[in-house]
């Protein structure tokens, strides 16, 4: 296959699967993001690897274009290298939550490809986080690119990219990671400060 066929194959991948999108669990984060403004909860933007990365970006995108207090965890370096170090990965995300002093006003958003799987031990800090959160009656929603993880079995909302590519699940998950949060960031109902461009 050269690389203009390859190219042109993924592009339409990623047309499929914007098809199949469920445009309803959106609209239901929607509805819970305007609910935590109106509350005055924070949302805690969580994830590792590339939607690490996605988290960073859309805490910027929540702040500004939105109102509401955002954050990502893993923004602070030093903190998640220190707490790793002394303490191990798999409690990173409950450590740094409780000493944020994550309540029930607040809501933790999760972007995984998988979401977590507590048996295999993949991200079992999701999970840990997860836990957290319900026990704390914490609203849970997420982004994943599986149906059969942990996040979108313990979530209230949560919208499973369609895994219709088992091959390129990770690079089409974190695609549409973006391509939702920026969606739902320009929802009229919770947008509140244009882009500039």
């Amino acid at each position: 296959m050269n690389s203009l066929s390859f190219s042109q194959q993924f592009l339409e991948e990623v047309c499929d699967i914007a098809e199949k999108i469920d445009t309803k669990v959106i609209d239901e984060v929607v509805y819970e993001l305007v609910k935590l403004r109106e509350r005055g909860g924070r949302l805690f933007i969580l994830g590792v690897g590339g939607s690490a990365a996605n988290a960073s970006h859309a805490v910027n995108d929540f702040r500004k274009l939105t109102n509401i207090e955002t954050y990502a965890p893993t923004d602070n370096v030093s903190e998640l290298t220190a707490r790793t170090n002394d303490e191990g990965w798999n409690s990173f995300f409950a450590r740094w939550l409780e000493v944020s002093h994550l309540n029930s006003n607040d809501c933790i958003f999760i972007f995984s490809v998988g979401g977590g799987n507590r048996e295999l031990n993949i991200s079992a800090g999701i999970c840990d986080a997860v836990d957290l959160a319900l026990a704390r009656n914490v609203l849970v929603m997420g982004i994943v690119g599986r149906e059969e993880g942990y996040v979108q079995t313990k979530a209230s909302r949560c919208l499973v990219v369609p895994p219709l590519f088992p091959e390129r699940v990770t690079p089409h998950s974190e695609a549409f990671q973006a391509v939702v949060w920026h969606l739902i960031v320009s929802h009229p109902s919770l947008n509140q400060t244009k882009t500039k461009w």
